[in-house]
């Protein structure tokens, strides 16, 4: 990883960010414990309402190890690093608040120890119902779902956090027409907010690659494409 990360680093120079990415405590741990993905996630909650002080423990080793993995991305050149807890957003917010978001901050706090300047993005899916208790973990970024309308994402968090995303996935299933309006209502509900253009969550297979292009063609000019309908 850390031999890719240097030579992607050392081709793009200047012109793009080489992102870094690992996965959160709470759902290596829900993997680690479930065995495989889950509906119900039944598996790893009744860990967590049965023997809390083990999930704790497993929590806080998995913490302590992520942090350092992410220190040796950027070292190795990651400029940005993005945390996955994709299925955080299975907890209630109390239940977030014990066992996700404690051990989230963990990393973080580890991380900007070390690196201060490098900003960590979070993704949580599903994340409506906790977007302020992200924000109290001490990310830059937060990654938003297309559950969230862009400009109440915005509007619920403080103004130093930055937002990525948040296009429907399944939108690029749809028309080019279609695909560049929502992009350029995106972009505009963010204007006034740092913003990474992305999807609300990862491409989904079988996605039209033309259809593809066009997300990425209107994304890079948005800027211009914004200009002429003002």
């Amino acid at each position: 990883m850390g031999e890719v990360l240097g030579r992607l680093r050392a081709d793009v120079g200047n012109a793009a960010a080489v992102l870094g990415f690992v996965g959160a405590p709470w759902t290596l741990a829900a993997y680690a414990v479930e065995g495989k993905s889950s509906k119900t996630y039944s598996v790893i909650k009744a860990m967590a309402f049965r023997e809390p002080a083990l999930l704790h423990q497993l929590l806080g080793l998995l913490a302590d190890s992520i942090a350092t993995y992410v220190r040796y991305q950027i070292d190795s050149g990651a400029q940005v690093v993005q945390l996955f807890d994709s299925w955080a957003g299975q907890l209630s917010p109390v239940d977030y608040d014990t066992f996700a978001a404690p051990y989230q901050k963990r990393v973080i706090d580890q991380v900007k120890a070390t690196h201060p300047d490098t900003p960590l993005i979070l993704y949580i899916s599903g994340s409506a119902g906790v977007l302020e208790r992200m924000a109290r973990t001490g990310v830059d970024i937060i990654s938003l779902d297309w559950t969230v309308d862009m400009a109440e994402g915005i509007a619920r968090l403080p103004e130093h956090i930055g937002v990525q995303g948040n296009v429907d996935p399944g939108l690029l299933f749809g028309t080019p027409e279609g695909i560049r309006d929502r992009i350029l209502d995106t972009v505009r509900k963010a204007r006034g907010r740092r913003h990474i253009l992305n999807l609300g969550h990862g491409i989904l297979p079988g996605t039209p690659e033309d259809n593809a292009r066009v997300f990425f063609e209107t994304g890079k000019a948005v800027n211009d494409l914004l200009g002429a309908t003002v």
